[in-house]
């Protein structure tokens, strides 16, 4: 009796470890796949951090959101305490629920990746409010692009950090949004120009689909930082262009508004895309910066997109306003658990641009 005794208590031990241990390893699984941020500093992670933020801002400057919503828009990157005005000013105005979020590849070249629009195989990406469940056109998008024009590589989605900064604004006005981010690597004008089409072709299929229309059920934002200028703090590289006493870096922001009214604004085309890729591409290595744009692939792929989008006929543009990391008036996050990932001197400072398209 003794020995049955014991032996149905063994058993139900054993059933209990077995129980726990497939509990923890599905915990195990889940949270793996849940894509962990990468910058906790610089951008908010709590929803309190988002409500305190947006209460300390001037929304005087908000874009009007009389007129359609954006189909297309730029966003900065940033620490928020140097940028965080203008992600609201031209987020406000994105109303679609699905979105597609193109980014800035900082350590492809790391990972010896080029060429390809990078998808992820994430699950869910955090978010102030919750975690944010994998678009549910991921897979048909990249099915549409795979084996031509996109691969997939969490390890590079782990170690960027500029789809991340859009996501709590992106949150904030609306906690039901789902998204697909991509990532985009360094790669020529021609593949460029390839690689954009593609996605347009592949977002025209699962529009056509599942029946959204553009700007109001599905649009696009493309982040990158302006010009990161300065001979100071940028590991060892001079990006003081023009100098960076006063005047050099006023002519500095007079280049940066050029390049913005020639190749952003207005009804643009294809000639303003390739012109984009003059101002920032070294014309003999296009992996080389000539003025340094972090998104000098992630811009002219997202614009080619939106114009075969468009049928090849142009969007829009309208400049919602450009600041940078020693102009902006910076905002207090030090009581927010939140502080700067980089300074901002004379000799060291980020331009930043938000443009809207319609």
């Amino acid at each position: 009796m003794k020995t049955k005794v014991v032996s149905l208590a063994i058993s139900i031990l054993l059933c209990i470890c077995i129980i726990s241990c497939n509990s923890s390893n599905n915990r195990t699984k889940e949270e793996g796949n849940i894509r962990p941020l990468r910058d906790t500093v610089g951008f908010a992670q709590y929803s309190w951090q988002m409500d305190s933020l947006m209460e300390r801002l001037d929304r005087k400057g908000w874009q009007k959101t009389g007129g359609a919503p954006w189909k297309l828009a730029i966003c900065p990157h940033d620490d928020y305490t140097y940028a965080g005005t203008l992600y609201p000013e031209v987020l406000n105005n994105i109303k679609a629920k699905y979105l597609i979020l193109i980014g800035v590849a900082h350590k492809a070249a790391q990972l010896k990746i080029e060429d390809s629009l990078v998808f992820d195989n994430f699950s869910y990406w955090k978010g102030p409010w919750g975690n944010i469940a994998a678009s549910p056109v991921r897979e048909e998008l990249f099915d549409n692009l795979k084996n031509k024009y996109a691969i997939v590589n969490d390890s590079l989605h782990k170690l960027e950090h500029s789809v991340e900064a859009l996501v709590p604004f992106l949150q904030y006005f609306n906690k039901d949004i789902s998204f697909v981010p991509i990532l985009v690597p360094a790669m020529s004008p021609d593949r460029m120009q390839e690689c954009g089409k593609g996605l347009a072709d592949a977002i025209k299929i699962v529009a056509e689909k599942h029946g959204w229309k553009w700007g109001t059920d599905f649009a696009i934002v493309v982040t990158t930082d302006a010009v990161h200028y300065g001979n100071e703090d940028w590991g060892g590289i001079d990006r003081a262009y023009f100098g960076c006493d006063e005047n050099g870096n006023k002519k500095a922001m007079d280049h940066e508004s050029e390049i913005i009214e020639k190749c952003l604004k207005g009804s643009i085309q294809t000639d303003n895309f390739r012109l984009f890729s003059n101002y920032t591409l070294d014309s003999n290595n296009y992996r080389e910066y000539k003025w340094t744009w972090c998104g000098r692939y992630s811009v002219p792929v997202a614009l080619y997109t939106s114009f075969f989008l468009n049928n090849s006929r142009s969007l829009y543009g309208e400049l919602v306003g450009y600041s940078t990391s020693i102009t902006s008036q910076h905002i207090p996050v030090d009581d927010l658990r939140m502080g700067r990932t980089a300074i901002a001197t004379q000799c060291h400072w980020v331009g930043y641009a938000a443009v809207g398209y319609r």
